[in-house]
């Protein structure tokens, strides 16, 4: 049976990473946070199986609960800023598919002269 220590102590450790994940996130650190986020999934999964065999007190209960709340925060405001990143994207995608289409437009419309000023 796995100890309750163990199992806060992991939820410590995801705490942690959560923060740095929050930090990447608020620097704009995108490929890191890519990085740090692969190593979250795995611990979460970790945390999951640590739990099937344990029991918490309600002191320990309660202390899961408050490290919870604050990874579910930090989650949150990652979320919010990959938020702005993908709407920031999503502007800078849109930009060049109008220019692509200004270009092609304006090619086209030049080959139009150039073939009307041949045929004279």
């Amino acid at each position: 049976m796995m100890a309750a220590r163990d199992v806060l102590a992991s939820y410590e450790q995801l705490l942690q990473r959560s923060a740095r994940m929050l930090d990447l996130a608020r620097n704009g650190d995108w490929p890191e946070l890519v990085e740090e986020e692969s190593g979250y999934v795995v611990a979460v999964e970790t945390i999951k199986r640590l739990e099937v065999d344990c029991v918490l007190e309600t002191p320990e209960a309660r202390r899961k609960a408050e490290l919870l709340e604050r990874i579910l925060e930090q989650d949150g405001e990652t979320r919010r800023h990959l938020q702005t990143r993908r709407d920031e994207l999503g502007l800078l995608i849109g930009d060049q598919q109008r220019q692509r289409q200004a270009s092609q437009a304006y090619r086209g419309g030049s080959q139009v002269v150039r073939m009307s000023t041949r045929s004279r």
